[in-house]
C-alpha cells in the first residue's frame, strides 16, 4: 500500500461506537489514505450484539472486497458475528477481485481463517479503526500506531515477547489468531490446519480451564498435527493460562515463544497471517518477512 490508496471500513460484527469510528477514519486520513464507509457499517440489529443484519453486513464485506478502487479492507470492530457471513458470501467473485488487505483482529479471526482457505491472501492481525486502541480521545497508542503504518506501507516486522516456553527456531506460514475462534471453527468448512505453519495464539477473559478445553479440542480435531512453532500473544484478564499452555502445548515438541504484544491489550502489534514468519526464542521474537505483498503458501 501507499499514500493514496482507498480504503474501505465495514462492519462484520458487532456495532461501532460513530464518533469513534469518525477518529479513526480521520487518523487514517491522516496517513495519506482515502476512506469509504460500507454502507451499512453504523447499522445495528435487533440482536444487539450483531452491526445489522447477516446480509447487510455481508453485502458490504463482499462490495469493498469487490471493488476495484479499494486497496485494503479495514473492520471497525470486533465483537461477535463475523462467522455468521462466511456462507453468505460469494467466494468466486471475492477470488476474481484479486489481491487486496483485510485488516482487524480478535473476532475477525473467522475472516482471517477463512479468506486463507478460500482466496489463498495474507491478511493483516491488527487494531481496528474503531477500537479504543486506535480511536480513543488521546492519540493511537504510540507503538501499536507506528506498527499498523509499517504493516500496512510494507516495512518487516519484529514483535518480541517476554517468556519461552520451549526453545527453538522454527520458519513456516503464520497462521492463526483468537482462540475462541478457532476453536469454534473445528468440524466447519473452515477448520483451521497449522501443518508445516507457526500457529499463533490469543485470547481475552478466557479462565485457564476454558483455554485447556480449548486448546483440547483443536488438538484432538488435528488442528496441530505437522506445527512448526507456536507463537503465543496477549492472554488479557485471563489468569495465569502459561501452565495450561505449556502443559497442552509443550509434547508438541515445538519452539513456543510467548508474551507477545499481539491481539488485545495495549500495545497491539501488527502481524500478518498467511506470510512466512520466524519464531526465535534465542531473542524471544516473532520476524520475518511479513507484508502485503508475501504470497500465502
Amino acid at each position: 500500500m501507499q499514500a493514496g490508496d482507498t480504503v474501505a471500513i465495514v462492519s462484520p460484527s458487532g456495532p461501532p461506537n460513530a464518533v469513534m469510528l469518525r477518529r479513526g477514519v480521520e487518523r487514517l486520513e491522516g496517513l495519506g489514505l482515502k476512506v469509504v464507509i460500507g454502507a451499512h457499517a453504523l447499522d445495528r440489529q435487533e440482536l444487539d450484539h450483531l452491526a445489522g443484519s447477516d446480509a447487510a453486513r455481508a453485502a458490504d464485506l463482499q462490495a469493498a472486497w469487490c471493488d476495484p478502487a479499494v486497496s485494503a479492507v479495514f473492520c471497525c470492530r470486533g465483537g461477535y458475528g463475523a462467522a455468521r457471513l462466511l456462507d453468505r458470501l460469494d467466494w468466486n467473485a471475492m477470488r476474481a477481485a484479486g489481491r487486496k488487505v483485510l485488516v482487524g483482529s480478535s473476532d475477525i479471526t473467522a475472516l482471517h481463517n477463512a479468506f486463507a482457505i478460500e482466496l489463498g491472501v495474507p491478511t493483516l492481525h491488527g487494531p481496528m479503526p474503531a477500537s479504543k486502541i486506535l480511536a480513543d480521545e488521546k492519540p493511537p497508542e504510540p507503538r501499536s500506531w507506528e506498527s499498523l503504518q509499517a504493516a500496512l506501507f510494507g516495512a518487516p516486522g519484529v514483535v518480541h515477547g517476554d517468556r519461552v516456553l520451549v526453545p527453538g527456531r522454527a520458519e513456516g506460514v503464520l497462521s492463526g489468531g483468537n482462540l475462541s475462534l478457532l476453536a469454534s471453527m473445528c468440524g466447519t468448512r473452515w477448520q483451521p490446519s497449522f501443518r508445516g505453519r507457526i500457529a499463533f495464539l490469543e485470547d481475552v477473559t478466557e479462565e485457564p480451564y476454558r483455554i485447556d478445553r480449548m486448546l483440547t479440542q483443536l488438538l484432538q480435531a488435528g488442528v496441530f498435527d505437522g506445527v512448526r512453532g507456536i507463537a503465543l500473544g496477549s492472554w488479557v484478564d485471563c489468569g495465569d493460562p502459561y501452565p495450561v499452555l505449556l502443559d497442552r502445548l509443550g509434547p508438541l515438541g515445538v519452539p513456543v515463544v510467548a508474551g507477545l504484544p499481539v491481539g488485545h491489550g495495549s500495545p497491539q502489534m501488527s502481524v500478518w497471517l498467511g506470510a512466512l514468519g520466524v519464531i526465535d526464542t534465542e531473542s524471544c521474537s516473532l520476524a520475518g518477512r511479513i507484508g502485503d505483498r508475501e504470497q500465502a503458501r
